[in-house]
């Protein structure tokens, strides 16, 4: 009598890194997220690293269906006179995306606004995230913006037209300005929280702008804007790169 082993063929798609001292039994052209070395060995192809992109271009798509991604738009401008609102920041959008291997993405970095001006937009292929609304300032024809997140109310003439409002999901409000006394501005909305609000001797501070360890570290984005004030205390920047306020 005798006995017969049947043969198998192992096809990988699990992409765990093991390696083979040889490639006898596995089907290598259809195994996926596999290298085969001239030494007969199968590495996984690992797929882990994270990609900065600063600057507007594509995006090679590599051996992966789908992508973790992190899109920060530019923030808005502050306003231009001593009751100057804070800039809202640029809006946040993040999650997954499913995709194709060796697609090419079109990227657009979104950059900050001048003074009185929203921030651009930033975009990873379907995915749009809002420019930052810009602060308002004293006048009636000066309001703040709207955008990812909202610029803050000006001081004085400003108070009463209207915070700018960000986007759900991406950003909010800023914070109102006051018309009495010292004028302080309202901040300027965070990705993470709302502006502060102005008072007769106080700007508004910046919303808080939002976290993520996508890059492997915490790292803290699109803080708004401090407002500014005529004679007092100027707002602060909300964390994440929100700038100062102003005084006088």
């Amino acid at each position: 009598a005798s006995s017969t082993e049947q043969a198998t063929t192992t096809i990988l798609i699990d992409g765990i890194a093991d390696s083979f001292s040889n490639t006898s039994g596995i089907d290598t052209t259809n195994s996926i997220n596999l290298l085969t070395t001239t030494a007969g060995q199968v590495r996984a192809v690992t797929t882990s690293a994270t990609t900065t992109l600063t600057s507007s271009g594509t995006y090679t798509v590599p051996n992966v269906t789908s992508v973790t991604y992190l899109v920060v738009a530019g923030g808005g401008g502050g306003g231009t006179t001593n009751q100057g609102a804070g800039g809202g920041g640029g809006g946040v959008l993040t999650g997954t995306l499913a995709t194709t291997p060796g697609a090419s993405l079109t990227v657009t970095v979104g950059a900050g606004g001048a003074s009185f001006t929203n921030g651009s937009d930033s975009v990873f292929d379907t995915i749009t995230a809002t420019g930052g609304g810009r602060g308002g300032v004293s006048g009636t024809v000066k309001t703040s913006g709207n955008g990812g997140s909202g610029g803050g109310e000006g001081g004085s003439t400003g108070a009463g037209q209207g915070v700018g409002t960000g986007i759900a999901g991406q950003g909010n409000n800023g914070g109102t300005g006051s018309a009495a006394s010292s004028y302080g501005a309202g901040g300027g909305g965070g990705a993470g929280a709302v502006g502060g609000n102005g008072s007769t001797t106080t700007g508004g501070n910046g919303g808080a702008g939002t976290a993520s360890s996508i890059s492997g570290t915490s790292v803290t984005y699109a803080g708004g804007g401090g407002g500014s004030v005529y004679d007092g205390t100027p707002g602060t920047g909300g964390a994440g790169g929100g700038g100062n306020g102003a005084r006088g």
